[in-house]
């Protein structure tokens, strides 16, 4: 059913119009004599079509106009001006208000309702491909979404390869995960990079993949040679992930390469001091280092979680950028809430 809002201060014009909108089908009228009156239900209603005279008190049809057009949301809703004036100004100035159409009085009967039908058709087109615009929108929404979905299905599978050869786990991946996601949240840091942050972060070590076993595997302390050796990890992680088009993999490798630097230049791989790290690499270097000493190793017993955030605390602005530990600090009681839902399975290492 189409709504048409006819505002005039002739009781003869409203009657005569309503009748002709009654004879179109599927036509409602609403009368207004008053224009401020009719102004108000057609920004509450968003009438399919509003009919309005030129010559009214209190308000002509031009101001009534621009006062509609003003409204957000009336932008688009057709105006047929009846006018009883031959004056081009008023006519170019009701085109410039946002007037649609007009008829001039006395009115004929036949263009009358030719002219309603016409605009009528003319806004359920519009209303029919706006319809469609926000289907479609939504339809790539899924898209995009099925997308990244995908997507982060196949970062996590990668991520865990390295694991079958490195005694870290699962649950390590997705604690150090959340972790930097609470981070980046605090940090105040856009949707967009906090998503990025957490889908990019489980692939911090991917590198580790191309480290020789006898080394990566060690259950003592490595020795300098083999250190080295083990050091090269952050470099290859880069190099498998570097130059793709996809953003989170771009992150990753952003993330590969600096999450082992040190806020005082003497971490590697390239010695990068303070800020001059990527912030996605700071933002993770303290919540893998506080995973990785509060879960047990071959090599080690897990922390408790007071003793590995005193090691935070104490490495703050020499091994980590002041502002990322007190932003995991600000997140503390969720912190230890994702410390005991996500627990490594029993029988491996932490």
């Amino acid at each position: 059913m189409n709504r048409i809002a006819i505002i005039d201060d002739s009781e003869i014009n409203r009657v005569l119009f309503g009748a002709l909108v009654g004879k179109l089908g599927l036509c409602h009228a609403e009368l207004f004599r008053d224009p401020v009156d009719g102004l108000a239900w057609c920004l509450a209603h968003a009438p399919d079509l509003i009919v309005v005279d030129y010559m009214m008190p209190d308000m002509d049809g031009i101001e009534f106009i621009s006062r509609l057009r003003a409204s957000p949301g009336m932008e688009d809703v057709p105006v047929l001006m009846i006018t009883a004036s031959d004056d081009r100004g008023v006519r170019h100035e009701a085109l410039r208000r946002g007037a649609s159409d007009f008829l001039t009085k006395p009115v004929d009967h036949v263009e009358f309702s030719t002219r309603v039908r016409n605009m009528l058709a003319l806004s359920n087109g519009r209303r029919k491909l706006a319809d469609r615009a926000a289907w479609l929108a939504e339809e790539v929404a899924k898209a995009t979404e099925a997308v990244h979905a995908r997507e982060q299905e196949l970062l996590i599978r990668m991520s865990r390869a390295a694991e079958f050869r490195d005694p870290e786990t699962g649950a390590h991946i997705l604690r150090m995960a959340h972790y930097s996601r609470l981070i980046a949240e605090e940090l105040g840091l856009p949707d967009d990079d906090c998503r990025q942050i957490f889908q990019a972060s489980p692939m911090h070590d991917i590198g580790k993949i191309g480290i020789p076993d006898h080394i990566l595997l060690k259950p003592g302390r490595l020795t300098l040679e083999e250190f080295e050796v083990m050091k090269r990890h952050a470099q290859i992680g880069h190099e498998l992930l570097k130059g793709s088009a996809s953003m989170i993999l771009q992150a990753a490798a952003t993330i590969a390469v600096s999450h082992h630097e040190r806020f005082d230049g003497v971490g590697y791989p390239c010695g990068v001091v303070g800020e001059a790290i990527p912030l996605y690499g700071r933002v993770v270097a303290v919540a893998d280092v506080f995973d990785a000493l509060t879960s047990t190793r071959p090599y080690k017993p897990a922390w408790s979680l007071d003793e590995a955030a005193a090691y935070l605390r104490d490495q703050s602005a020499a091994h980590f950028d002041p502002a990322c530990v007190d932003a995991f600090f600000s997140r503390w009681d969720a912190v230890q809430q994702i410390h005991a839902q996500y627990r490594d399975e029993v029988g491996k290492g932490g």
